[in-house]
């Protein structure tokens, strides 16, 4: 007999003994294709079952991760998430639990998904292929497709389900000689809107513009960002968006003389950034999903309804991550964070292509990677570009140029952009394990520091 996920919620609940408990169990079923030199090299679907367990004992939380699947195993697993609470002292993020029902569709089955998830986007990739071949370029990459549709049971009885398809293609092309290089990814909830081909010739105009090298020393450049490279910066300064170190003067949201710096204006044009579970596209679940307590999330929160998190409104910072707890405690509303983010203010009618046009000198720079913190009161970070550096002269992209590492604070990012192109579906290249449905715009940041030149290829 096959246990399902729904049945694991029900019969950890049933073992449980403690003051409060909380069960989340998720179906992962995934797709994948990777191809190397102009050719398919592997593929492969798999599907698998986790959960985990927070048991709640006084003020303490314990929480256990599983993959039993049968009903001794459960009963150990939430045994011992009982006695990791015990063990523990009295949690900060302390909070009853929410209560509720059960949403209508929790009986139903996992969504699992299959090869024909791609059904459109294989002929466009051999279609690809043959084009790299022809130009005398090679194609490396992969597509991956992931739904995961998650269980979540509490013992105040709630119930709730959700089903999150997670789809991205990331391409990397090089000439035939390998001296040149260039990325690209895309994120898609299904892939009915990715064509490879059309992704592959961006890279070979890229690879064009690279027929021609000039090394420049690092300086401040009137850098364009395209929406992934934005993209890379903002969801850092979401993570770092956090209402309990803003507070307690340890975040870039710390106001000098104590507090915050809610309503402080970053920059004159209307620039939005937020997370909306319901955006179309790049929907996310609707409630707190939660298997450890940090400052800006809290497994006491489970459950929770998720809303529009406002960050920053029409330049000016006008919200913080909250959990439940810290709400209480500094006298905020509760304020999670849903698994989208959307910067949103920008001109519309015009692409990355169009701000290109618009610098005297400067540089695009397609992506980034190695992204790390170095200062968290500035939110300064460094990083290395990769893949695609181009000189921009009257307009005009003229060649490709070395490698920089750059050290830039995405707050100070806002406050001297130069211009702001429309909003579109991004994948950050530096964080797309972690987190792929973003919404950005291409941007021209004025003076982005290049610190110094990367040997980095």
């Amino acid at each position: 007999m096959t246990i399902t996920a729904q049945q694991i919620v029900e019969a950890a609940l049933g073992f449980s003994i403690s003051d409060g408990c909380i069960v989340v169990a998720t179906v992962n079923s995934t797709a994948n294709i990777r191809w190397a030199n102009n050719t398919v090299t592997t593929s492969g679907v798999s599907n698998s079952l986790s959960w985990f367990v927070v048991s709640v004992v006084g003020a303490a939380a314990g929480t256990v991760e599983s993959s039993a699947t049968d009903l001794a195993g459960i009963a150990g697993a939430v045994a011992q998430s009982e006695a990791a609470a015990k063990a523990a002292g009295p949690a900060r993020d302390a909070q009853a639990l929410i209560e509720g029902g059960a949403c209508a569709d929790f009986d139903e089955g996992a969504v699992d998904t299959d090869f024909s998830v791609y059904s459109a986007l294989i002929p466009s990739l051999a279609q690809a292929f043959e084009d790299a071949q022809s130009a005398d370029r090679i194609l490396y990459g992969f597509a991956r497709h992931e739904s995961a549709t998650t269980y979540l049971g509490t013992s105040t009885g709630v119930r709730r389900r959700w089903v999150q398809p997670t789809g991205t293609v990331e391409v990397n092309a090089k000439s035939a000689d390998l001296t040149r290089s260039s990325w690209a990814g895309l994120s898609t909830a299904d892939f009915t809107d990715v064509d490879v081909r059309v992704l592959a010739e961006s890279l070979g105009m890229r690879l064009g513009w690279a027929k021609r090298h000039i090394d420049i020393a690092p300086g401040r450049y009137d850098t364009v960002l395209p929406a992934t490279a934005v993209a890379d910066m903002m969801i850092y300064l979401a993570w770092s968006a956090g209402g309990r170190a803003a507070h307690e003067g340890r975040s870039a949201f710390s106001a000098p003389a104590g507090g915050t710096r809610m309503g402080e204006r970053l920059v004159d044009r209307h620039l939005s950034l937020f997370s909306e579970p319901t955006m179309q596209g790049i929907e996310a679940a609707p409630f707190v999903i939660a298997g450890g307590s940090s400052d800006e999330t809290s497994v006491f929160d489970n459950g929770a309804p998720i809303g529009r998190g406002e960050l920053i409104t029409n330049g000016v910072i006008s919200g913080l991550l909250h959990t439940r707890a810290s709400a209480a405690e500094f006298g905020d509303a509760f304020a999670p964070m849903a698994d989208n983010l959307i910067l949103a203010g920008g001109d519309e009618t015009r692409s990355t292509l169009d701000l290109v046009a618009g610098v005297k000198r400067g540089l695009l720079v397609t992506s980034q990677w190695y992204i790390r913190e170095v200062d968290p009161i500035s939110l300064l970070l460094t990083g290395l570009t990769r893949d695609g550096v181009f000189l921009i002269e009257n307009g005009e992209i003229t060649g490709a140029v070395n490698n920089f590492r750059f050290n830039m604070s995405p707050l100070d990012m806002l406050r001297q952009v130069g211009d702001v192109g429309r909003s579109e579906r991004a994948l950050s290249r530096e964080w797309s394990d972690w987190f792929t449905r973003t919404q950005m715009p291409s941007m021209r940041i004025d003076g982005f520091n290049m610190s110094s030149v990367s040997q980095a290829q």
